[in-house]
């Protein structure tokens, strides 16, 4: 199976050269989770999004599969672990607070590519706000320290020269 790629299909080519197209960047056959031995298709970091583009007869597509004649036993198990696999990666990742959006390689790469890009969009939104409110206690923190600071030198400055 060495003849066989793990990444850069003509499939996930599509898909990544229509969501280049739309002027979205993303990281390729990246793990989302640091210590999960697992790798998606693209990668939104920022954005937290994990897109998988399935092949039908790696992952038994339930349209295009067609059980192979020969070695058919072994064929059957490497696709039922493809396909045990495939739902415990949505499953962690979610418990890691990531979004997870899969699609087969007979799908359409522009409407792919547009459903990916509504998706990373709300994500970068939620993530711009939750950044925003952030920054905004972080400055009102200053401000107040600011303000006491002001207080402070005043205090010392009236103990120093006595009141006005």
């Amino acid at each position: 199976m060495q003849g066989n790629k793990s990444r850069d299909t003509k499939p996930e080519i599509a898909v990544r050269s229509a969501v280049h197209a739309l002027g979205m960047r993303y990281r390729v056959s990246a793990r989302p989770l640091r210590y999960l031995r697992r790798t998606a298709d693209l990668v939104f970091r920022n954005a937290r999004v994990a897109v998988f583009v399935d092949g039908c007869f790696w992952r038994g597509c339930p349209k295009h599969h067609a059980p192979p004649k020969t070695n058919a036993s072994y064929w059957a198990t490497k696709i039922r672990g493809n396909k045990s696999r495939d739902e415990d990666t949505p499953k962690r990742l979610r418990e890691e607070g990531r979004t997870v959006l899969r699609f087969w390689s007979h799908e359409e790469p522009l409407r792919v590519a547009t459903q990916i890009e509504e998706v990373v969009a709300t994500n970068s939104v939620i993530a711009i706000d939750k950044h925003n409110r952030i920054a905004e206690r972080s400055f009102r923190a200053v401000q107040s320290a600011n303000r006491s600071d002001r207080a402070r030198v005043r205090n010392i400055h009236r103990a120093a020269n006595g009141p006005r």
